[in-house]
């Protein structure tokens, strides 16, 4: 397989105007657990070895503060800023130790349509916990929307070395590794967050989670489904504050010899949203909040 510097998604910084709601939510209901607070921000880990899949800060909206990924070297970080900035981005701290509670180094920079992208090398981690049922392992994919997809695909292309798998009519789908996309990159009227998806251990961890969130008053936004780019089973939700959330399984492993299909093969019969033709169409409300989420001002 060829080689990526970066090597994993590993987490997302959320903005919330309710930071104590969003961390009973994030622990109480969808499964994650409490690491630590520091400067502002409060560290949330699934059951995988991440230090935190999730990073929650009190903010005046919703909003998407960073992504993070994980790189294979040290000197990985230097190359993607030069890469980065090459390609339009702007640097926004240059490879340095990094002072959140993970520790390892980190790099930052701006993307060309304004989000932060972070990445790490070195940081510390968690033994896992055993699989647990109904609770997530860690971040599967973020859902980023653009104004300008094939802008934005050629960035994480040509400035952060990953390779596109699929292209639907809406969407680009891209990797780092053998999961069939880490991010999806989506054409919207606005720049920022579609939706954030958490791996579940297998589809009937999906079903039990979202038992879960129904029992808690959180109703299934969209789904459960089956997509078609990456083959996952889905279950979509919509947090306190109006952050799209996604519970997601089985996740679609490829390699070089994967071919890339693209809008004129991924192409439903009308009226169906996924392959098993289940899903429900997404109501608007969910339309709305899939582009309501605005990346952090700078």
């Amino acid at each position: 397989m060829a080689r990526f510097p970066v090597t994993a998604l590993r987490s997302v910084d959320l903005g919330t105007p309710d930071l104590d709601r969003s961390v009973r939510f994030y622990c109480d209901v969808w499964g994650l657990l409490l690491v630590t607070r520091a400067a502002g921000f409060v560290y949330l880990r699934a059951t995988g070895s991440d230090h935190h899949v999730v990073a929650l800060y009190q903010s005046e909206r919703p909003e998407l503060g960073a992504v993070t990924f994980r790189v294979k070297r040290a000197d990985d970080l230097d190359a993607i800023a030069a890469s980065a900035i090459a390609e339009g981005a702007r640097l926004v701290r240059s490879p340095a130790p990094n002072d959140a509670p993970e520790g390892g180094a980190m790099m930052a920079v701006r993307a060309p349509e304004g989000g932060i992208l972070r990445f790490v090398h070195g940081d510390v981690g968690h033994a896992p916990e055993p699989p647990q049922g109904d609770r997530p392992e860690r971040l599967a994919h973020v859902n980023l929307n653009s104004m300008d997809v094939d802008r934005s695909t050629a960035f994480y292309e040509r400035a952060l070395g990953f390779q596109l798998t699929d292209r639907s009519k809406a969407m680009a789908f891209v990797r780092c590794n053998s999961d069939h996309h880490a991010v999806v990159i989506a054409d919207a009227k606005v720049n920022g967050l579609n939706h954030v998806a958490f791996l579940m251990p297998n589809l009937e961890a999906v079903m039990r989670g979202s038992g879960r969130m129904i029992d808690s008053g959180f109703p299934i936004a969209w789904g459960v489904g089956r997509h078609g780019p990456g083959d996952n089973v889905f279950s979509y939700f919509i947090d306190p504050v109006g952050t799209v959330i996604e519970y997601t399984a089985e996740v679609l492993q490829v390699d070089d010899s994967y071919v890339v299909r693209g809008p004129d093969q991924w192409v439903w019969p009308p009226g169906r949203s996924d392959q098993w033709g289940i899903a429900p169409p997404k109501a608007d409300h969910v339309k709305a909040a899939q582009l309501a989420v605005r990346y952090a001002a700078p």
